[in-house]
């Protein structure tokens, strides 16, 4: 099945097959850490591909085309500012890839994420199931801070993908902007 031959080409293959990857695993990752089976062992491997997906982004966000680079959608302040002040303007905004805004939800999400990851893999419940393969390596007040803030993250994760969520409904609705279909076929009209 071809792209598209109409529109400008934003997204390249290997990121649209990442962010929808990434939404599966953490969406599966979520589901099973909250109502999955006592044993987390799916949740576990959930964590795992949520792993590997981010350091693919993040060796992407160095090496792969001009769009998927941070150096193409982290801001500074200032304009990620000036940008925000354009939000009520119902116009399609004019950034090739990521808004300005929008780079930086990027990078909280992907830094939630490694948190995440950081601390599934050395938290301890102390249940004898459910540990972390690293937790051994570190002390029990260590299993046990990581396992407050695996939770802790959960929830801010779950924020930022509400966030997701409005900002593409906000610019569906106020801003005429589909920023779904450019996640499917890699090109924007």
């Amino acid at each position: 099945m071809g792209e598209p031959a109409t529109g400008n080409k934003v997204w390249d293959p290997a990121i649209r097959v990442f962010h929808w990857a990434l939404v599966v695993a953490v969406f599966a990752g979520w589901l099973l850490g909250h109502y999955g089976p006592l044993q987390m062992t799916w949740h576990f491997w959930a964590g795992y591909a949520v792993a590997g997906l981010v350091g693919f982004r993040l060796v992407w966000g160095i090496i792969g085309p001009k769009n998927a680079r941070f150096a193409s959608f982290l801001r500074s302040p200032r304009t990620v500012g000036a940008y925000v002040q354009t939000l009520p303007d119902r116009r399609p905004t004019a950034a090739a890839g990521h808004n300005p805004l929008g780079g930086w939800s990027i990078a909280a999400m992907l830094i939630v994420l490694a948190g995440q990851v950081a601390t599934g893999l050395i938290l301890d419940p102390e249940d004898y199931i459910n540990t972390g393969p690293l937790a051994g390596l570190v002390s029990s007040d260590w299993n046990r801070w990581a396992l407050g803030m695996h939770h802790r993250l959960g929830v801010v994760m779950a924020v930022l993908v509400g966030l997701h969520v409005a900002a593409i409904i906000f610019y569906r609705v106020w801003k005429r902007e589909d920023l779904v279909t450019p996640m499917i076929t890699g090109r924007r009209r």
